[in-house]
């Protein structure tokens, strides 16, 4: 049926032949505005090579549609005869019943997002919706029928890159400026569903400004004065899958042939990244307390002096960046940082501890050390802190040095983590100490599987590796198979980036520590969970206006990634990623894979703050955390800035990691 409607379009459009047909299958919206007035809404019918309504327009819109290959390219042209306030939209409708549909918008939507809760976009409040493109990491909307296995994108064609500040953020408002952003999305009230694409942007029903805040949604209009043209083009494919999975990963194939990211020059090598990195061990450590940390959440991008909130994983990554400090001071002489990394860890052998052998995870320490009986934790800050851990014992034995006493608390841990391990292979997502069940899904599952492959390598007991093993079983079957990635991030439940590349870590550990068949399984795995983690990650560069920061720094928003459905913003999150990315393209041969591996390490860095150049940040070193680059924000400053209160503990050791690309590989040799 698609081939059809596009064959009809094509005939319609290039022939000038007038059909029923073309007009049910693809409906055609010009909302006219005058200052002051609302806008008054026109359906356009096809009239040859031009779309027309039933009384004359003040401009002239012509189509045209061309096929190449498998794509048609869809030219629209609008040229103003008087000066006029547009917003056009186009539906494309399909035969797809809408029960049996799921979609994709990459980096935002995925199935039907209803691992999110009702107060940001999914299904639960509407079935139906439409987004500024720059909330996408790619600009393309899908949709994909599990029935059939057909499936349709719509991908805008990217125009020069033009963004306008507005007056308003909701209603019908007339752009200040040119902007290059339209929207995409989707509509699937009806029995039918349709993709809906257009130009300039709307966002319905609802827009979503902030975290877990939906408002009024906002249609804009683009200004053209009289013999003032606009050429907008979309690209409509139509596909076969077998599953949700491979429709995503062969839409995220399409888009990066299509979109051809280049990497950048980065501004600065590894070693000057981590040179100034480094300053953020030096003023953000804390030793006033009876637990030793590097202030790394809830703290203020104007001066970033530390704060009491702790955690040890996640946000902070306490022990990993007091690993981090100790191994670079001990590479560059600075003795400094190896102290502070080494009283670090002193301190939570001595007070980190419960008395089921588990780590104390968060607290205001002001407040001092919480009691067993007040923590819950999160089986993903068990697990990275028992990775930093083991990072740390064996880089302290290769110098010649062991710890005893770290070692069975490191084995405590990991028995008690087996006891843990729920007979389908899951661990539960929160849990008290007494292994009482708070959040017992099993998204944060492969958080842990890493970590027990790493403590298999260095203890050699092999039960680690089993359970392990039970984990990616348990991995294979309920996430991966379902294109179900959810729940991995700790301060939001919903479809997110973190647990695809959890996902990707876990398989790729198992992987190296595995021969034959079982290897290439886990490797087979493991590129089925990176067309998922890598379709967060940006190939397009998103424009800004002029007074938004981030535009006049000459961001690239290319190789950074959106967070979540819940937190829809861009960041640094990637640790090992980029490395099992090139890893993948050598194992399997998929070239996209080393492509996005040379785009991320070259456009993470560029906006590391440096004595000359601070980013925005009060001290040089603190790389940014929340990089607003939508119509989103924390509560604070909006498209082209950072909110006011930032997380950059997680951050340094991100980028650390990128830029240590051999750690893994010689803790696993």
């Amino acid at each position: 049926m698609i081939k059809r409607i596009i064959k009809l379009i094509i005939c319609t459009l290039l022939l000038g032949i007038t059909t029923e047909v073309s007009a049910l299958d693809a409906e055609y919206t010009l909302r006219l505005k005058q200052p002051g007035n609302p806008a008054v809404t026109f359906q356009l019918t096809q009239d040859g090579g031009q779309l027309k309504a039933t009384k004359r327009l003040p401009l002239v819109i012509t189509q045209v549609a061309t096929q190449e290959g498998d794509v048609c390219k869809l030219t629209v042209q609008l040229k103003a005869e008087e000066r006029v306030y547009f917003n056009l939209g186009i539906r494309a409708k399909t035969v797809f019943a809408t029960d049996d549909c799921d979609f994709y918008l990459p980096g935002f939507w995925y199935h039907k997002n209803l691992r999110s809760p009702d107060s940001a976009p999914s299904f639960h409040t509407s079935k139906s919706w439409n987004f500024r493109e720059d909330r996408l990491s790619s600009p393309l909307t899908g949709v994909f029928d599990a029935k059939s296995g057909r499936t349709l994108t719509v991908m805008r064609q990217l125009n020069q890159p033009a963004e306008a500040l507005t007056t308003h953020q909701e209603g019908e408002v007339i752009l200040g400026g040119r902007t290059s952003l339209g929207y995409l999305g989707f509509d699937n009230e009806a029995d039918r569903a349709s993709l809906t694409f257009g130009y300039p942007y709307v966002e319905t029903p609802r827009r979503y400004i902030r975290k877990l805040t939906l408002v009024n949604p906002i249609t804009t209009f683009a200004r053209l004065d009289k013999g003032e043209s606009i050429t907008l083009v979309w690209l409509l494919r139509e596909g076969k899958a077998t599953d949700y999975g491979q429709f995503v990963a062969e839409t995220w194939q399409y888009a990066v042939d299509r979109l051809q990211p280049i990497p950048l020059k980065p501004l600065y090598s590894p070693a000057k990244v981590k040179e100034q990195l480094a300053n953020y061990f030096r003023k953000s450590y804390v030793d006033k307390y009876a637990l030793k940390y590097h202030s790394g959440l809830s703290i203020r991008c104007d001066d970033c002096l530390p704060s009491d909130h702790v955690q040890l994983g996640f946000c902070g990554r306490v022990l990993l960046n007091a690993f981090n400090a100790l191994e670079y001071g001990e590479q560059t002489g600075d003795q400094r940082l190896v102290e502070m990394g080494q009283a670090i860890y002193d301190s939570w052998l001595q007070h980190g501890f419960t008395a089921k052998g588990y780590f104390k995870e968060e607290m205001h320490i002001a407040n001092g050390i919480p009691a067993d009986a007040d923590i819950v934790h999160s089986i993903r800050e068990q697990s990275e802190a028992v990775y930093a851990v083991l990072h740390y014992l064996a880089y302290e034995k290769r110098q010649g040095r062991q710890h005893k006493e770290w070692e069975m608390k490191m084995r405590t841990l990991m028995n008690s983590m087996l006891e843990l391990l729920k007979a389908d292979g899951h661990f539960p997502r929160k849990y008290r100490d007494d292994h009482s069940d708070v959040d017992a899904t099993g998204g944060s599952t492969p958080s842990a599987t890493s970590t027990l492959v790493m403590a298999y390598k260095y203890f050699g007991d092999k039960r680690y590796l089993k359970a392990a093993q039970q984990t990616v079983d348990y991995l294979e079957k309920n996430i991966i198979s379902k294109s179900d990635y959810f729940s991995s991030t700790l301060d939001a439940n919903c479809e997110d980036k973190e647990a695809a590349i959890s996902a990707v870590t876990a398989t790729y550990y198992l992987a190296m520590v595995s021969k034959g068949k079982q290897r290439q399984h886990y490797i087979q795995l493991c590129q089925q969970a990176a067309y998922f983690a890598l379709s967060w990650y940006y190939l397009w560069d998103v424009p800004f206006a002029q007074g938004q920061m981030l535009g006049d720094l000459g961001f690239k928003s290319r190789g950074w990634s959106n967070v979540s459905v819940e937190n829809n913003h861009i960041d640094v999150f990637v640790f090992e990623l980029a490395h099992i990315a090139k890893w993948l393209a050598a194992q399997t041969g998929e070239h996209r894979f080393l492509l996005m591996h040379d785009v991320i390490n070259s456009s993470l860095c560029q906006l590391l703050p440096t004595e000359q150049r601070l980013c925005g940040i009060g001290v040089p070193g603190y790389n940014p955390e929340v990089v607003q680059h939508t119509h989103w924000d924390y509560g604070r400053n909006g498209k082209g800035f950072y909110n006011d209160i930032f997380a950059p503990g997680w951050v340094i050791a991100s980028l650390w990691e990128l830029y240590s690309p051999q750690r893994t590989v010689e803790f696993l040799k």
